[in-house]
């Protein structure tokens, strides 16, 4: 009778645990009494047929030969490699969205030939093993914080940890108007807008921003126009959008009556447009009482001053117009 003889062994690397299955190939199995893994012997075996054993693994280290024997000898080796457990040292970034969808780079050691990278209990999206010590994931969906770990032939990983955060939420902003030249200062008021890395109004991002807490940020409004959703991102992901408006500069075309006497009390209609947002009207530097009928009507009570012409102009939340010139005439002196 012949010794058996090894061909193969699926697979052929594992755990250092031990306590998986392998399948060894070959011939002449028949009455085998021992299945050895270097010093060690299988857990236990069976003999399925002449030609192949189902056994369990032994623990162990490194590469060693595997042999099997029957009454009519020792066959020849085949090896088998314990592959050391993976380990995970660090994830970057460790936060993002409950909608998933965040690229995270883990790093570690033995991390070739990765079959699975879970996030708790769920899956990643997808994910490549870079390098043994690099793996990039996608995250899926989730909540709060998960531990997540990577699996190789030899093991689970130890768990770094990934935070799911909520996306945040805007309420108001003020004021809610502005020129359409930018520069206006706003208040951003919302909630979980710590760690906010974009405010913009419409397409275009805020001339400058700061968090001044978990609900509010201060931001500086760019140049636009019309009315424009303002919103925030953060790790969370993108807030919902409160309306900001740009105002035209408003533009004064007449003045009726374009004279007046030195005192106080005569009531001018000041007409033109954007006039509807109107904050204040001015005889030179000094302000009038005013009344906005439309938008292309303001209806101005002119202060005292000395006779002679004195420019008249309009702020609005667009800024300011253009000036005309209205008339103080002095009272006749006999």
């Amino acid at each position: 009778m012949a010794p058996p003889v090894l061909t193969s062994l699926v697979p052929h690397t594992g755990p250092a645990a031990g306590t998986n299955p392998v399948t060894l190939n070959g011939s002449q199995f028949t009455g085998a009494t021992a299945v050895t893994f270097g010093s060690a012997a299988a857990l236990s075996y069976t003999v399925n047929t002449p030609s192949t054993i189902t056994a369990t693994v032994p623990p162990g280290t490194g590469t060693v030969n595997v042999t099997v024997r029957t009454p009519a000898g020792l066959s020849n080796t085949v090896t088998y490699t314990y592959a050391p457990p993976p380990t995970l040292t660090a994830i970057t970034p460790t936060q993002g969205p409950t909608s998933g969808g965040t690229s995270v780079v883990l790093t570690g050691t033995g991390l070739t030939g990765t079959t699975a990278v879970t996030f708790g209990s769920t899956p990643a999206m997808s994910y490549t093993v870079n390098s043994a010590t690099q793996i990039t994931a996608v995250a899926p969906a989730g909540t709060g914080a998960v531990a997540v770990t990577a699996t190789t032939v030899g093991g689970t990983s130890g768990p770094v940890f990934f935070y799911y955060l909520n996306a945040p939420s805007l309420l108001s902003v003020s004021p809610a108007q502005g020129p359409t030249s930018g520069g206006t200062s706003v208040v951003l008021t919302g909630t979980g807008l710590t760690g906010t890395t974009a405010v913009t109004f419409g397409s275009s991002p805020a001339a400058s921003y700061t968090v001044d807490s978990a609900t509010q940020i201060t931001a500086v409004t760019p140049p636009g126009s019309g009315s424009v959703a303002c919103t925030v991102t953060g790790p969370g992901g993108g807030s919902n959008s409160v309306i900001y408006t740009y105002v035209a500069v408003p533009v004064l075309t007449a003045l009726s009556p374009v004279q007046g006497p030195t005192g106080a009390g005569a009531a001018v209609t000041l007409t033109g447009t954007g006039l509807t947002t109107t904050l204040a009207v001015r005889f030179s530097t000094v302000p009038a009482a005013f009344t906005v009928l439309s938008d292309a009507t303001v209806i101005a009570i002119a202060p005292a001053g000395p006779a002679g012409p004195v420019p008249v102009s309009v702020t609005t939340s667009g800024g300011t117009s253009n000036a005309l010139a209205y008339q103080r005439v002095a009272p006749p002196a006999i």
